[in-house]
C-alpha cells in the first residue's frame, strides 16, 4: 500500500487521465480506509495503463479532527504525507481538459458546488439506500451493510486475493470493527457479511490485532476531543441541512453536554460558527458512553430567533414514532434549549426528517399573505399552531425519493449516524401534538384570564 501510494502523488505531477476513487465528505475512518483500499485493488487489477488515484474528500488541514483516521495511520505505518486530500487535486480542472473519471465510494450523491462532475461518475459502491432523484446514471453498487470497508473487501477477495497484503488487511479488519460496533450482536450493526469478512481476514492473516484491542484504541481515539477548540469540536463530525432558506448544522459532539456547556466563551463560539458558516441554527447532539460502556445521548439547540427555535424544540419534543423521550436540562443561555435524550436508538440520521419538517412548517408559518406589512419572527402561539401541522405532513411531505425504501436498517459509519433499530423515517403523532398544543392553549387562556382579573 505504501508503494501505491508513492506512486499515487507522483502521477499527480504529470499530465494524464486519472481515475480518482473519491471518499465522501465527512472523511470519517470507513470513507477513507474503503477509497484507499478500492483505489489500490482498481489499480493492481487493471489491463491497462490507466492510473487510480485515492483522494480524501476534505482539505489537509482538517485531518487532525478526525482522531480515528490519524492514530490508526500511524499504526499501520502510513505516513500522511503520502495521502492525496481534495485541496491538492483540482478536479473541475481535470473535468474540463476531459482527464477525470470518479468513482465513489462510501456515497453515492454528489454535493452542489460538485454537480458538474456527475457526468464524470462511472462507478458507485455504498452502504446506504440509494436517493434514486440525486443518483448518478452509471454502474451502482449497494449493500446495506455494517461498514463500507466490507464490500471493499468483498471486491478484493472474489477479485484478486492475491493482491492483499497485511497492510491493507489490517485497514480493512481495523474498519470493519469500529464501525459494527466490536460485532456485538446486542447493537446490531454487524450484518452476516460483516462478520463473514472479518472472520476471512482473521483466517488470511491470523497475526492481526485481536477485536477488542483494535475496537477500543480506535474508539477511544475516535472520541478524544482534548486539545480541540469549541469550533473544531462542532467541525469534526457536521452534517448540513437547509429548507426554505434556513440553514442547520448538526453536530456530533463526543463528550458530555453538561462538559461543553461549561465551556468557556461558548455562546460566543457558537454565534461565531453560526456566522462563518452561515447557519441560523445549530443543534450539538452528544454521544459518550458511561462507565456501563453504554451510549448516553444529549441534546442541544441554539438558535437566536426564539420562534424558531422553539418551533423545533416543539417539533423533537412532540415526537413519538421514535419518541426521543427528552427531557429538559439545565441551561443559563437564552439561545440554548439543552435536553437529556432518554432513547438512545434516535441517531442523527433520524433526527434529520424532523429538522427539515420543522423547518418547513415554520416557513410556512410565517409567510405573509398578499398586501400585508411585512413583520419579523412569528408569535408562539403561531408556532404551536403549526406543530400540528408538521405532524400531520411529515411523511406526505417527503417526495416518495427522500422517503427510506422499506429495507432493513442501514448501518452507518458511527453511533451517530445510526442505530440498530432504523425502520424508516420517523414520524409525529399527530395526536400528541393537538394534545400538547390543547394544553399550552389552555394554559394562555388561563394566564390571559388572570390578567384581566
Amino acid at each position: 500500500m505504501e508503494d501505491y501510494l508513492q506512486g499515487c502523488r507522483a502521477a499527480l505531477q504529470e499530465s494524464r487521465p486519472l481515475h480518482v476513487v473519491l471518499g465522501n465528505e465527512a472523511c470519517d475512518l470507513d470513507s477513507m480506509v474503503s477509497a484507499l483500499a478500492l483505489a489500490f485493488y482498481l489499480a493492481k487489477t487493471t489491463e491497462t495503463e490507466e492510473v487510480f488515484v485515492p483522494v480524501l474528500n476534505i482539505k489537509r488541514s482538517e485531518l487532525p479532527l478526525r482522531g480515528d483516521n490519524i492514530f490508526f495511520l500511524q499504526k499501520i505505518h502510513i505516513p500522511e504525507s503520502l495521502l492525496i486530500f481534495r485541496d491538492e487535486i483540482d478536479l473541475h480542472a481535470l473535468h474540463q481538459a476531459g482527464q477525470l473519471t470518479l468513482i465513489l465510494v462510501d456515497h453515492h450523491v454528489l454535493p452542489k458546488n460538485d454537480s458538474a462532475l456527475e457526468e464524470t461518475v462511472a462507478e458507485v459502491l455504498d452502504h446506504r439506500p440509494i436517493e434514486q432523484r440525486h443518483c448518478p446514471p452509471c454502474h451502482i453498487s449497494v449493500e446495506l451493510v455494517g461498514s463500507c470497508a466490507t464490500l471493499v473487501t468483498e471486491r478484493i477477495l472474489q477479485g484478486a486475493p492475491e493482491i492483499l497484503d497485511r497492510q491493507t488487511a489490517a485497514l480493512l479488519h481495523g474498519t470493519i470493527i469500529l464501525d459494527c460496533v466490536n460485532m456485538d450482536l446486542k447493537v446490531g450493526k454487524a450484518t452476516p457479511k460483516d462478520s463473514r469478512y472479518v472472520e476471512k481476514l482473521e483466517a488470511l492473516f491470523p497475526d492481526l490485532p485481536k477485536r477488542n484491542d483494535i475496537f477500543d484504541s480506535l474508539q477511544k481515539a475516535k472520541f478524544d476531543v482534548s486539545g480541540l477548540t469549541t469550533e473544531q469540536m462542532l467541525r469534526k463530525d457536521q452534517k448540513t441541512i437547509c429548507r426554505q432558506g434556513i440553514k442547520v448544522a448538526i453536530s456530533a459532539i463526543y463528550m458530555d453536554l453538561e462538559a461543553f456547556l461549561q465551556r468557556s466563551g461558548l455562546i460566543a463560539d457558537l454565534h461565531a460558527f453560526c456566522q462563518a458558516h452561515n447557519c441560523d441554527v445549530l443543534v450539538a447532539m452528544t454521544i459518550f458512553f458511561n462507565i456501563h460502556n453504554e451510549p448516553v445521548r444529549q441534546l442541544a439547540i441554539f438558535c437566536p430567533h426564539a420562534a424558531l427555535r422553539m418551533m423545533i424544540c416543539g417539533v423533537l419534543e412532540c415526537s413519538h414514532s421514535p419518541s426521543l423521550k427528552l427531557t429538559p436540562a439545565p441551561s443559563t443561555h437564552p439561545n440554548l434549549q439543552a435536553y437529556l435524550q432518554g432513547n438512545t436508538q434516535v441517531s442523527r440520521k433520524k433526527l434529520l426528517p424532523l429538522l427539515q419538517e420543522a423547518l418547513s412548517a415554520y416557513s410556512d408559518s410565517v409567510k405573509i399573505p398578499s398586501g400585508q406589512p411585512e413583520t419579523e419572527g412569528v408569535c408562539r402561539e403561531q408556532a404551536d399552531k403549526d406543530l400540528d401541522r408538521a405532524g400531520s405532513s411529515l411523511v406526505p411531505g417527503l417526495s416518495q425519493d427522500e422517503e427510506e425504501p422499506p429495507l432493513p436498517p442501514t448501518p452507518m459509519n458511527s453511533l451517530v449516524d445510526e442505530c440498530p433499530l432504523d425502520q424508516g423515517l420517523p414520524k409525529l403523532s399527530a395526536e400528541a401534538i393537538f394534545e400538547k398544543c390543547s394544553q399550552i392553549s389552555l394554559s394562555q387562556s388561563t394566564a390571559a384570564s388572570l390578567s384581566q382579573k
